[in-house]
Formats: C-alpha cells, sequence, structure tokens
C-alpha cells in the first residue's frame, strides 16, 4: 500500500505534535509494530525540533512522508539558513542541545541531509517498518467476514 502526504506547518512547536499523530495513526492503521512507530515518531519529533528551532527566518515548514515497499520515508524542509554541520558525537556534559542528530540515526536505517546553506535543509529519514502479525491477522480475518 502506498500512502503519501505532506503537511506545511507554522515554525512553532505546536506543529510538532500534529505530525506525531498523523504518521502515528497512519503507521498504526497499516499493522507497523509499535517500537517501529516510537522510533519513526522520535526521529520525526527532532527532526521537526530542529526545523522550528534553526528554519528562521521562514515562518514555515513542511514534512512529507511516503510510505509503501515495507518502509516509511519522511522528509523535514525548512527553509531557514542551513545547517552548519552535522555532530559526529554526543556533546560532551549536560547539554540540552545538539543531541537531537544522534538520536534520529540512532533509530532510522537511514538519514540524510541536504543543506543550501542561506536557503534552508532537508532531512531525510527512512526506516524498513516490522509488521504486527497479531494485527495484520485480525485484519485479514475482518477483511474475510466482510
Amino acid at each position: 500500500m502506498d500512502i503519501e502526504f505532506s503537511l506545511a506547518l507554522p515554525r512553532d512547536a505546536i506543529g510538532i505534535p500534529m505530525v506525531r499523530r498523523v504518521l502515528g495513526d497512519t503507521l498504526r492503521c497499516l499493522g507497523v509494530t509499535e517500537d517501529c512507530v516510537s522510533d519513526m515518531l522520535l526521529a520525526t519529533s527532532e527532526a521537526c525540533a530542529n526545523a522550528v528551532r534553526h528554519g528562521g527566518p521562514a515562518k514555515r515548514y513542511e514534512v512529507c512522508a511516503a510510505i509503501g515497499d515495507g518502509r516509511c520515508e519522511l522528509r523535514v524542509v525548512d527553509r531557514g539558513l542551513g545547517l552548519g554541520a552535522i555532530p559526529r558525537q554526543y556533546p560532551a556534559g549536560d547539554s540540552e542541545h545538539g543531541r537531537g542528530i544522534l538520536i534520529m540515526q540512532s533509530v532510522v536505517d537511514e538519514l540524510s541531509f541536504h543543506i543550501t546553506p542561506g536557503s534552508g535543509t532537508t532531512v531525510f529519514l527512512r526506516k524498513e517498518l516490522a509488521w504486527d502479525e497479531e494485527f495484520l491477522a485480525h485484519h485479514d480475518r475482518e477483511l474475510a467476514a466482510v
């Protein structure tokens, strides 16, 4: 099954729960395991938080999702100044900043960036989906009864 959607959101934290809700509900309706859904939502939240935090001076950012062929691909696009550098390790001490990219790397199969200095950053996330066999079996039984 191929599903695609995109959301254009204000560069404000209020949009992050909306993205999580739409993506999470979609994956759950398809029978994706809760662990897999949680990983994708964590990575998505981090990517969106970065767009909100660093996507200025633009007022909006966009989230585009494609689910099909056993995977979920997500692009978070901002029109900010562009990411300077990608951290390769966790920051030292109790720093609250700089961990998002490393968190994303730990829960998705692929993470990449397209950076255009002065014009924005696109974060690409891809995760192979794991299926809840019990959910799928129940769904198949319901369809057979129709």
